[in-house]
């Protein structure tokens, strides 16, 4: 889809462009005025470092990482707290939520007849939890069948599952989840992420036709999460899938390495550069797994196979779009043109 034909693009565009003013350098003086925008073209230039349109919230990163350079291009005000993450999720729903850090929720809205009380507030920054961690697996680097907003627009229409969730249980898990979070309080965070989650794929088969956005990879995922807390006695680990294979897997720092090399124990790594952060692939190679843990897990039918994983992520909770130096730009401030090399 063409930037220029994208209603989603144009959006943001150009509810950046509305609430824009005076552009004025460090000593005052105004460069661009603020009725001068509305004439001027805008280039852009973009790229991911992980997967696009396979789950992993590519486009929220894109079109957060959008609003965010447009709002400091165009000096942008916002009228009311939260404008500018109304203007995110038009062009992708989840990007709302990426223009914060941390732990963030995205307000449900409908009251106002424009939807502008549909919008995000961080609930807690990403220095909150430093003990936060996770390891995503990317099961499929494919773009996916059945985009997000394609797939949602069908369940909205067609699932009698996600009318129910909508009404009865998010309201509640939101309220459970958030408190959870702030209290610092894994069990009960870990819990509902998955039981969350789990729904969230049941309305994809609830809707019509059925949407499959999990594969038998992500649910052998599952099975060994849920037999690694069964033999822990506790909810160490806690996966979610969004609206594709991969699994992003929530654990805490003193479990992190254990966790992670019990997935490289089955997903074995396929090359030097299998896991983003060369030190985590170092400590998680020559971690020793207990025998029983392993006992326990085998359980679960699933036999070491490399393959079946691209890669692994190694993360922890961040921050909103953020500012990068000239030495990472990807246009030339003198002639416009683009210099990213892929």
């Amino acid at each position: 889809e063409g930037a220029s034909t994208s209603k989603r693009f144009r959006s943001c565009v150009d509810g950046v462009r509305a609430l824009a003013t005076d552009k004025v350098d460090d000593e005052g003086n105004v460069i661009v005025k603020k009725e001068d925008w509305a004439s001027m073209k805008i280039h852009i230039s973009s790229y991911n470092t992980f997967p696009t349109a396979a789950g992993l919230a590519s486009s929220a990163a894109g079109y957060a990482a959008l609003v965010a350079a447009l709002a400091q291009l165009f000096n942008a005000k916002e009228e009311y707290p939260g404008q500018l993450t109304t203007i995110a999720r038009q062009g992708s729903g989840s990007a709302c939520r990426s223009l914060y850090g941390g732990f963030v929720a995205w307000r449900m809205g409908g009251k106002k007849p424009d939807w502008s009380d549909s919008l995000a507030e961080q609930v807690a920054d990403e220095k909150h939890w430093p003990e936060l961690r996770a390891v995503i697996l990317v099961v499929s680097d494919a773009k996916k069948d059945t985009s997000s907003t394609a797939g949602m627009s069908t369940s909205v229409a067609t699932s009698k599952l996600l009318a129910h969730r909508a009404a009865t249980v998010v309201d509640e898990r939101m309220e459970i989840i958030e408190k959870a979070f702030l209290q610092k309080d894994f069990e009960t965070f870990g819990q509902v992420t998955m039981a969350d989650s789990n729904q969230f794929h049941a309305t994809c088969l609830d809707t019509y036709p059925p949407i499959f956005y999990m594969n038998d990879i992500s649910k052998s995922v599952i099975r060994i999460v849920h037999a690694y807390n069964a033999w822990a006695g506790e909810i160490r680990a806690a996966y979610t899938f969004d609206a594709g294979p991969n699994a992003v897997l929530y654990t805490l720092e003193k479990y992190v390495v254990e966790v992670g090399a019990l997935m490289l124990h089955y997903y074995p790594a396929t090359s030097e550069n299998y896991v983003n952060n060369p030190d985590f692939l170092s400590t998680i190679t020559d971690y020793k797994l207990d025998e029983s843990l392993i006992a326990a897990t085998d359980k679960t039918g699933r036999t070491p196979h490399a393959g079946d994983v691209k890669m692994m992520y190694y993360t922890t909770s961040g921050p909103g779009p953020q500012k990068l130096g000239m030495e990472e730009a990807n246009l030339d401030p003198k002639t416009g043109l683009n210099t990213r090399k892929p």
